[in-house]
C-alpha cells in the first residue's frame, strides 16, 4: 500500500552527485521524496506536524509526519492537534513547511545544513505567485539549493501514464486529491491552465462525512471511530454507486442485494457472564435462610420492645409512688423533698407521669382512651374559663378570652396528636397483616397487590382527566361526546344549583337579597374548594405512592407507570448488551460518501461535481471543434488518491455522456498508480538532460526578484 510511511534515514545521500535533483512531491496528505530516475521515493509521510508536551517536564517537542500510537501516552496532546501547512491544495504556513522539509532532508541523509542538489516540487494547477515565491525563499534562503522547478502534480502522473500508453497526446486529467479536484485539458502534449477547473471537494471531505454519519449513527462509540480507522474503512469498503438514487431506493427497500452489500465491524466484545437459574434446593434452602434471619430479627425486636416495657412500667411506678409521698410533705417543704430527684413541682411530676403512660400504651399496641383525662392542673391553669362573664371585671374579660383560646389550642393539639398515634397504630396493624398474607403466598399476594395498584392507578387517571375537563371553557364537545355537565365536577355542580335556586328564589317578588346576614352565606358556600373530589386524588395519590414502593421491595421486574398519564407507557427496561450491539454496519454510507464527488451539495458546497467540471473545462478551451473535443474525450485520465473507489471510471464516463453529443468517443482510465504516478512522472522529467533549462537558479531568483515568478510555467514537453 502507497499509504504506508517509509521514514528511515537513508545512507547513500553522498554517493549521489551534486547535478542530481532531489524530487519532491508536495502532497495536501503525504509528502514523498526522492531521488531523480528511480522508480519509488525515498521518504513517504503523512504531511502534518503535531507539537505536544512531555507530560513529566513540560517540553514542547516537534512530531513531524506519523507517530506511534504507544508513545502518544507520555505526551500532552491536549492543547495541540495535528496541523498541516496547507489551506485547501495551496501552502500558507510555511513554518510548519519548514518543519517537514527539515525532516525530509534529515530522512534522505542529508549532514550538511545547505542542500547542493538542484529540486523539482510539485505545485497545484493555477498556484498563486505569493505561495510559489515563499516556497521559493525558504528553499534558497534556509537550504541553500541551486536551482528549483516547479511543476503541476497532475500533469507530471499524465505525463508519466502517456509515456506508458495509458492515455493519449491530447487528452484530460481529473485528479481527486486530498483537499481539491482539478479536470486539466492537454492539447498537443501540452497543458492548457486557461481552461483548467477546480472543486474543492476531495477525500478529507469524504472521509469527513462518512466519520459525522458514522458518529450520528453510533453516538456511543465516538471513542472507536478514529480519522485514521474511518479513513481504513473509506479506503475499504466505500464505492460509487453508478445510479445513487436507484442504489438509495435498494437499501430503502431492505432487498437481499442490499443485505449482501452491507458491510460489518465487529468492535472488541466480551459477553456477559451467564447466570445459571438456582435449582429448588437452593431455592428452598435461601428461603429457609431467609426465614430464619426472619425470625431472629422479629425475636430481637420482641426483646427489645418487653425490655422498652419494663423500662416505662418502672418508671411510671417510679412516679406514682412519689407522688404518693409528695401527700404527706407540706406545700412549702415540696422543694426541699424534690430538690434530689431532679422535678421541681408537683404539676412536673404528674405531666411526666402522663407522658410516660402515653409511651407505655405506645409500646404494648393499645388504643389510646378517647376521653381524656382532666388535668387538675389545667383547672387551676384555666380558672377563669367557666366564671360568666357578668361577674368579672374588663380585664378578667380579656383574661377569660385568652386563657379560652388557650384550652381550645391545646385539646385541639391533643386531639391532632391522638389522631396521629391511632393512625399509626393502625397503619402497623395493617403492615402486619399484609406480611402475614405475603408470608402465606407470595404469589397470590403479589398479583393482588398489582391489581390494587392498577385499579387505583386508572381511577387517579380519570379523576385527573374528570378535573382537567372540567376546566374546559365554552360550548365546544371537544372531549368526545362529553356533555358539559358531565365535564363539571361535584363543586362546580353545587355551585351551579346554589346559583339557580337564588335567582329562581328573588325572581318571584321583590328583590329583597342582602337584607338578612343568612343571605351572604351564599357566597360562602360558592366559595367552598374543600370537596371530596379535590381531596380525593391526593389521598389516593399517597396511596399509590406507598403501593408503588411495595411493589419495588417484593417486586424486582415491577416498573412503575410514567407520571405522564398513559396507562401503557412503560419504562424501557435494561437488557444486557450482546454482541450486535458492538458492531458498525456499513450499508448505504458506503456509497452516499463518495456521491459529494460528483454533488457537492450533499455537505452544503455549491460547486461542481467530476463530471461537470470535464464540461465546463472543455468550454473554457481556447480552440475549439468537433475533432479537437472527440480527441480529448477519448482520452480522458483518473489520478489522485480519491479516484481509487470502485466504480469511479464507469460513473464518471456515464456522467460525461450525458452532457456530451450522441456518439462521442468517450474513454475513461485509470492511471497505473493514482498515488505514486505524479512523483515518478517528476522522477522522469528532471533525470531528463533538458531539465537544467527549465529550472531557474538562485542568481536569478536575487537579481530578478519574486515578480519573475509570475511568468515561470514549465514545459512538460522537452
Amino acid at each position: 500500500m502507497p499509504f504506508i510511511s517509509k521514514t528511515q534515514r537513508q545512507s547513500d545521500y553522498s554517493l549521489f552527485p551534486s547535478s542530481c535533483p532531489i524530487v519532491i512531491d508536495n502532497g495536501a496528505s503525504y509528502f514523498r521524496l526522492g531521488w531523480a530516475g528511480e522508480t519509488d521515493p525515498r521518504i513517504i509521510f503523512r504531511n502534518i506536524v503535531q507539537r505536544p508536551r512531555l507530560k513529566t517536564t513540560g517540553e514542547t517537542v516537534t512530531i513531524v509526519g506519523d507517530h506511534d500510537p504507544a508513545l502518544m501516552k507520555y505526551f500532552d496532546c491536549t492543547r495541540s492537534g495535528p496541523r498541516s501547512a496547507f489551506e485547501s491544495n495551496v501552502v500558507f504556513q510555511f513554518e510548519i513547511m519548514e518543519y517537514i522539509l527539515d525532516f525530509g532532508f534529515d530522512r534522505l541523509g542529508a549532514d550538511q545544513a545547505e542542500i547542493d542538489h538542484p529540486v523539482l516540487i510539485t505545485e497545484c494547477a493555477c498556484n498563486p505567485v505569493q505561495s510559489r515565491s515563499k516556497m521559493a525563499e525558504l528553499l534558497f534562503e534556509s537550504y541553500g539549493v541551486p536551482s528549483v522547478a516547479f511543476g503541476v502534480d497532475a500533469v507530471f502522473s499524465y505525463k508519466y501514464n502517456q509515456q506508458l500508453g495509458v492515455c493519449d497526446k491530447d487528452g484530460l486529467v481529473v485528479c481527486s486529491g486530498f483537499s481539491t479536484s482539478h479536470a486539466i485539458p492537454f492539447v498537443n502534449g501540452e497543458p492548457v491552465y486557461e481552461a483548467c477547473c477546480r472543486t474543492n471537494v476531495g477525500g478529507y471531505h469524504v472521509t469527513d462525512y462518512l466519520k459525522q454519519l458514522l458518529s450520528l449513527k453510533y453516538p456511543h462509540h465516538m471513542s472507536r471511530l478514529t480519522w485514521e480507522k474511518v479513513e481504513d474503512l473509506k479506503m475499504e469498503h466505500c464505492y460509487v454507486a453508478l445510479d445513487y438514487a436507484s442504489e438509495a431506493r435498494l437499501f430503502q427497500k431492505g432487498t437481499k442485494e442490499a443485505d449482501e452489500k452491507t458491510m460489518c465491524w465487529q468492535l472488541p466484545w466480551t459477553p456477559s457472564p451467564t447466570e445459571e437459574l438456582p435449582s429448588e434446593e437452593d431455592i428452598a434452602r435461601k428461603a429457609a435462610l431467609r426465614e430464619k434471619q426472619g425470625q431472629r430479627l422479629r425475636e430481637m425486636a420482641e426483646a427489645k420492645r418487653t425490655s422498652r416495657i419494663n423500662e416505662l412500667e418502672n418508671e411510671c411506678k417510679g412516679l406514682e409512688f412519689l407522688l404518693q409521698q409528695l401527700k404527706h410533705v407540706k406545700d412549702s417543704d415540696i422543694p426541699s423533698f424534690l430538690s434530689e430527684t431532679g422535678y421541681i413541682s408537683k404539676q412536673e411530676i404528674e405531666a411526666a407521669l402522663v407522658k410516660v403512660t402515653q409511651s407505655l400504651r405506645k409500646a404494648k399496641g393499645e388504643q389510646a382512651d378517647t376521653e381524656e383525662k382532666t388535668d387538675p392542673s389545667l383547672t387551676e391553669k384555666y380558672s377563669m374559663v367557666d366564671i360568666p362573664d357578668n361577674m368579672l371585671t374588663p380585664e378578667q374579660l380579656k383574661e377569660k378570652r385568652k386563657q379560652v383560646f388557650l384550652k381550645t389550642t391545646s385539646e385541639a393539639r391533643q386531639r391532632a396528636k391522638q389522631k396521629r398515634f391511632e393512625e399509626e397504630l393502625e397503619r402497623e396493624r395493617q403492615n402486619k397483616q399484609d406480611e402475614e398474607k405475603r408470608l402465606e403466598n407470595p404469589e397470590l399476594y403479589r398479583e393482588q397487590l398489582r391489581t390494587k395498584y392498577r385499579e387505583l392507578s386508572e381511577k387517579v387517571e380519570q379523576r385527573k382527566r374528570l378535573k382537567t375537563n372540567g376546566h374546559t371553557n365554552g360550548n365546544n364537545n371537544g372531549t368526545g361526546g362529553v356533555g358539559r355537565g358531565e365535564r363539571l365536577n361535584a363543586a362546580q355542580k353545587e355551585r351551579m344549583r346554589l346559583l339557580t335556586t337564588a335567582a329562581f328564589d328573588r325572581g318571584k317578588g321583590e328583590d329583597t337579597f342582602g337584607i338578612r346576614d343568612e343571605d351572604w352565606q351564599l357566597y360562602k358556600l360558592m366559595s367552598k374548594d374543600n370537596d371530596d373530589d379535590d381531596e380525593g386524588p391526593d389521598e389516593d395519590e399517597a396511596e399509590l405512592g406507598r403501593m408503588s414502593a411495595r411493589l419495588k421491595e417484593i417486586d424486582p421486574t415491577f416498573v412503575p407507570k410514567l407520571e405522564s398519564g398513559s396507562s401503557s407507557a412503560e419504562l424501557p427496561r435494561l437488557r444486557p448488551l450482546t454482541k450486535e450491539d458492538f458492531q458498525i454496519v456499513l450499508g448505504v454510507e458506503r456509497f452516499r460518501c463518495p456521491e459529494i464527488l460528483f454533488n457537492p451539495n450533499l455537505i452544503g458546497i455549491d460547486q461542481a461535481g467530476l463530471d461537470e467540471m470535464v464540461g465546463v473545462s472543455m468550454r473554457r478551451l481556447p480552440t475549439r471543434g468537433q475533432s479537437v473535443d472527440e480527441r480529448i474525450t477519448n482520452s480522458i485520465l483518473m489520478t489522485g488518491g480519491s479516484c481509487l473507489f470502485p466504480g469511479m471510471a464507469e460513473r464518471l464516463e456515464a456522467g460525461i455522456r450525458m452532457i456530451r453529443p450522441c456518439g462521442t468517443p468517450i474513454r475513461v482510465v485509470r492511471a497505473s498508480d493514482p498515488i505514486l504516478d505524479a512523483w515518478r512522472g517528476a522522477a522522469a522529467y528532471a533525470a531528463a538532460m533538458e531539465f537544467p533549462q527549465q529550472t531557474f537558479t538562485r542568481m536569478d531568483y536575487y537579481e530578478k526578484g519574486e515578480d519573475w515568478l509570475r511568468g515561470y510555467q514549465m514545459r512538460y514537453t522537452i
